[in-house]
């Protein structure tokens, strides 16, 4: 009987919220692309980011052209933005930049899916769980980079050129840091060859990060264990030439202990 009843409830609400919705959708049926758009605005200024995605939505499906819709297709990929909608923001972005070639908002739209990609926090737990951006998957941050890229070259005196720059500094060192993790991994693992080959990526790549030392440094320690002692002088070589106070200078060992050996 208890079931029963909970499953006739469930069918009431479940009409209830279908009917709500199509009583929605009937209440806007005779507005205008301008009081969709306005609906929608002051949802975004609100912050109420799914309610004015869905009258974006709604108005792009009714009015497709004109300046309303054209509004609404730039400021739909940032409320999918806000609400942590990746794929759908960066679609957005895209879809804005191609159809309105000539638009002075394209800027905005390539800013727009570049901070999609960026994700430099982890969703709800990210304001109590830290994780460093070099030990996530490096494929959105190459991406995010590239898009701030292209921003900075097509647009270099936007208003969001400046701000592109500063993530594309904090990228490219995130990225140093993820490659040069890996080469450590395979240190620690033995595989010393790829060790040395995914430091030298690190030195390759990038030239000015502060982890160019730490790539050195295994660089030195794989081809010591290897046994390759004219590549492991020629990177001690290297590593005195531009930091003189380095311990591997003098030594043909890595400063840090494996990781499996954390008594030492």
């Amino acid at each position: 009987m208890t079931r029963s009843v909970t499953a006739l409830a469930v069918v009431i609400l479940s009409a209830a919220l279908a009917g709500c919705s199509i009583f929605a959708k009937e209440e806007h049926k005779d507005w205008t692309a301008e009081q969709f758009y306005k609906a929608a605005k002051e949802q975004l200024d609100q912050h109420n980011w799914e309610s004015a995605s869905k009258l974006y939505e709604q108005l792009e499906s009714k009015f497709p052209y004109g300046r309303f819709a054209q509004q609404a297709q730039i400021e739909i990929a940032y409320a999918y933005y806000k609400q942590g909608e990746t794929a759908q923001a960066i679609a957005a972005a895209e879809k804005f930049a191609k159809l309105h070639p000539n638009s002075p908002n394209v800027d905005y739209a390539l800013y727009i899916k570049a901070l999609a990609n960026f994700k430099e926090d982890m969703g709800p737990l990210g304001k109590w769980i830290k994780q460093d951006l070099a030990e996530r998957d490096p494929k959105a941050a190459r991406e995010s980079f590239e898009g701030f890229k292209e921003l900075v070259t097509r647009f270099p005196d936007s208003r969001y050129a400046e701000d592109s720059k500063q993530r594309m500094a904090y990228l490219i060192e995130a990225l140093a840091r993820h490659e040069l993790q890996v080469a450590r991994y395979y240190l620690q693992r033995g595989a010393y060859l790829a060790a040395a080959n995914r430091a030298q990526e690190v030195i390759l790549h990038f030239p000015n990060s502060p982890t160019r030392r730490d790539a050195l440094e295994v660089m030195v320690e794989a081809y010591d264990r290897m046994g390759l002692k004219e590549l492991r002088d020629d990177s001690k070589r290297v590593l005195a030439q531009n930091y003189p106070q380095d311990p591997l200078t003098a030594q043909g060992k890595n400063r840090q202990g494996s990781w499996w050996q954390f008594w030492k």
